[in-house]
């Protein structure tokens, strides 16, 4: 039975849209389809992408409100979709132990570092900073922490020659398009062992 997802963005969505196309004619066909795509920001240029897909989108403004207040919001809305993951890309917020645990195991993110070396905001940047020679790429579930969730999958990134921050980014985020749905397929079609996550 097809898993139902609601993906969470809050800028252009490129991830969202690779899913979305990977769904729609690719790896993904056979094995989730997307209730919703959930924006915190009213001009997220990813819901329009969505609408051109046909998927149902909605909005909460997070900003000006209580962290707490908002989550409530959220969870209310999902209610109806009865989704059975949230799939995190370019979401902008941490979320709260309240939505979390609402979800358990049952939220990923992709993040474009190895999360046992960088957490958080900016790794490209630390990356290009560093001058390395590859990172990785990791779909991860969300638990409590920031980036501390259970590893599903890695991938390497070749950096050998990216002059810029901006050829940084190219290079992993071709990576990032094709790379998340493979992570997301293994999770769906019950391929991932989740029995050391509880």
């Amino acid at each position: 039975m097809k898993k139902r997802i609601a993906i969470f963005i809050s800028g252009r969505g490129s991830n969202m849209e690779a899913i979305l196309k990977q769904v729609k004619e690719g790896i993904l066909k056979d094995v989730c389809e997307v209730a919703l795509v959930f924006s915190n920001k009213p001009t997220a240029k990813g819901l329009a992408v969505a609408e051109k897909y046909g998927v149902p989108t909605a909005v909460i403004p997070s900003k000006g409100k209580n962290r707490a207040d908002f989550e409530r919001e959220v969870i209310e809305l999902l209610k109806p979709y009865r989704v059975d993951y949230i799939v995190l890309a370019g979401f902008m917020r941490i979320l709260s132990p309240l939505f979390v645990r609402a979800y358990k195991n049952r939220i990923i993110n992709i993040h474009p570092a190895d999360t046992n070396q960088f957490k958080g905001v900016g790794a490209y940047e630390w990356a290009f900073e560093n001058k390395l020679a590859e990172t990785k790429i990791t779909v991860h579930f969300v638990d409590e922490g920031v980036d501390t969730g259970p590893i599903i999958a890695q991938r390497t990134v070749d950096l050998r020659g990216a002059t810029t921050l901006e050829e940084v980014e190219k290079r992993g985020l071709k990576v990032e398009h094709q790379f998340y749905s493979e992570a997301l397929k293994k999770v769906f079609s019950g391929e991932f062992n989740r029995q050391n996550q509880e």
